[in-house]
């Protein structure tokens, strides 16, 4: 699996026209060696969808830079290792988690620093994340809980245009916490999300070939 450097030269060149958004490489199902290539090249925001790949992918990488985030769905028999292991878990999406967190957050000291609340914009039964009208009730749980919310992630419907399903994203946000940054875009979306003010983009398919 190559990268594709012309690709993510485009990307930075993109991002330059929006000084608040960074860019984030999903590396779920590439092998160590690429990650170590991508660290050599100076990127250090890495996506990783699975718990048990992530740790076993990033155990031997020892960079400070490095700012590892969980970007799918965490069952709570895993949240110990996954606080141990990434810098921030983009995909809180229900009170039972949260809880679950909270009580490992009072028994030890932990790497993660910060979360994102997963929305399920879409609303759709076979996706992860709290749907819009319970945003707002998971998020005071989360404070309640001592967790550093940063930020809302989301993954819009593949079959849908992502435009008004990231404006809803910025509408939820600004009515939540206007500090709160915005997760949201992907390979085939980006571009469309910085323009409706994402502050991390998610790529990984284009970049890879």
């Amino acid at each position: 699996m190559n990268i594709n450097y012309d690709q993510l030269s485009e990307i930075k060149k993109e991002l330059n026209e929006y000084p608040e958004a960074k860019l984030q490489i999903v590396t779920k199902n590439r092998e160590e060696k690429v990650v170590r290539e991508l660290i050599d090249e100076g990127y250090f925001i890495f996506g990783e969808n699975k718990v048990q790949e992530a740790q076993q992918k990033f155990k031997n990488i020892k960079n400070a830079n490095v700012d590892l985030h969980l970007i799918g769905p965490l069952q709570t028999n895993k949240v110990k290792i996954a606080l141990n292991l990434f810098d921030c878990i983009q995909s809180i999406d229900r009170s039972k988690l949260v809880l679950e967190i909270a009580k490992c957050m009072d028994k030890q000291k932990i790497k993660t620093k910060n979360f994102y609340i997963q929305i399920n914009i879409g609303e759709e039964t076979q996706k992860s994340g709290v749907y819009p009208n319970n945003l707002k009730e998971l998020y005071q749980l989360c404070i309640e809980k001592n967790l550093s919310v940063k930020g809302l992630m989301c993954i819009p419907p593949f079959d849908m245009p992502s435009e008004n399903y990231f404006h809803e994203m910025r509408s939820l946000r600004d009515n939540l916490n206007k500090n709160l940054e915005l997760s949201m875009g992907m390979s085939n979306d980006y571009k469309v999300s910085l323009k409706c003010g994402s502050n991390l983009i998610r790529i990984g398919s284009r970049i890879f070939s």
